[in-house]
């Protein structure tokens, strides 16, 4: 089977599926390539543009039920990973058929990697399965037995992904909240406005739930703490005006205990910093990217945009446009969250125009490439 130039397929609408069965689906390719080795991961020697491109995106699907066109997309290779919500959830069972299905898939994948199975499992509000962990982030920094506590949150959060057949949690949220009722608070998203604790129980969450083999993911860098209640990136732009200062020493400060503690993936923000980029999104900026978490933190995993079709992101981008500049400053997973699989397709075929044409530079790609390999390797 010819691997096609690009999958189309017509935009669906974001209605979630009720009662759906989850489909049978039979994809068959043939792939032959010879092995290379790449630091902690295999990987055919020659992968088409596309191929290469799709090591960087994260897809996603409306309802109950994965469409043949993302079944065909995984099994040509154009896919690291599928992220899940709670429209796509029915029962920890059924999720896991559908994640059978979508390995089933995956083994006629040049690529042979595991697929990335994420979903956001922080706790208390935020859960996309129902069980651990029920404690919010507040409930857990508030407690008198605080580091036990995020100990059995990080535990449970892996052994719960497991029995859904899942491998990454994005989670922990690192931010260090401000005041009460903020963009963080007001959901128990945060540990603390003390950035120590969000620190010491950020770490042993990542410790705790990595032990389990499910990768965690510390969000949002450099930090959401300092947003109200109204800013909101999925909704629309926000921009965050703390010192320099304030933010490594307040903001970004819990990233270094989370990357000492082995944290495998990093989801940058899509705020404005105006003290370290006062023109770009985080996602956006290299200076960010680069700088500060890769340079300035040492952090080698892999970071992961949050979503790609956030409101804070002018509107007058298309996703080929997002996804090409998020890839140019740094980011090595795209998060195609918007459950339309044509959103994965855009994103596919713009990386592989621009690792082609040049206009992304190959040394570039190749490494975010192998990092997302050997974390795919690594499950």
């Amino acid at each position: 089977m010819d691997e096609p130039r690009s999958l189309h397929v017509r935009r669906r609408t974001l209605l979630a599926a009720t009662g759906a069965a989850v489909a049978a689906a039979s994809v068959t390719t043939t792939a032959a390539a010879a092995a290379t080795r790449l630091p902690g991961a295999a990987r055919p020697a020659t992968l088409t543009a596309a191929q290469t491109a799709g090591q960087r995106v994260i897809w996603s699907y409306p309802g109950l039920t994965p469409p043949q066109s993302l079944l065909t997309a995984i099994s040509y290779g154009h896919a690291a990973g599928v992220i899940f919500f709670g429209e796509n959830i029915s029962s920890n069972s059924q999720i896991a058929s559908v994640i059978a299905q979508l390995n089933e898939a995956n083994a006629s994948n040049p690529v042979k990697s595991p697929l990335l199975m994420m979903t956001d499992q922080e706790g208390g509000q935020v859960r996309r399965l129902s069980g651990a962990p029920t404690l919010s982030e507040k409930q857990i920094g508030a407690s008198s037995q605080a580091s036990s506590q995020a100990a059995s949150a990080g535990t449970g959060a892996g052994q719960n992904l497991l029995s859904a057949s899942m491998n990454m949690n994005l989670a922990p949220v690192l931010d260090v909240y401000r005041t009460a009722g903020d963009f963080d608070d007001q959901y128990g998203r945060s540990y603390s406005t003390d950035p120590a604790v969000c620190s010491s129980l950020g770490s042993v969450f990542i410790h705790s739930q990595q032990q389990t083999g499910v990768v965690a993911c510390a969000k949002h860098f450099p930090g959401l703490g300092a947003a109200t209640a109204s800013e909101d990136t999925d909704a629309g732009p926000v921009t965050l005006t703390q010192s320099l200062s304030d933010l490594r020493n307040i903001d970004e400060y819990p990233y270094a205990a989370a990357i000492t503690s082995g944290v495998k993936s990093v989801m940058v923000s899509w705020a404005i910093y105006t003290a370290l980029d006062s023109t770009n999104p985080a996602g956006f900026s290299s200076a960010i990217i680069q700088g500060e978490l890769r340079d300035r933190l040492g952090f080698t995993g892999v970071t992961i945009t949050d979503a790609l079709e956030a409101g804070a992101i002018p509107s007058s981008m298309t996703t080929a446009q997002r996804s090409v500049k998020a890839a140019g400053a740094g980011m090595d997973l795209l998060l195609c969250s918007a459950r339309d699989v044509s959103q994965g397709i855009d994103a596919v075929n713009a990386l592989a125009d621009a690792y082609t044409s040049g206009s992304l530079p190959k040394s570039a790609f190749d490494a975010a490439v192998s990092r997302v390999q050997a974390l795919r390797a690594s499950i």
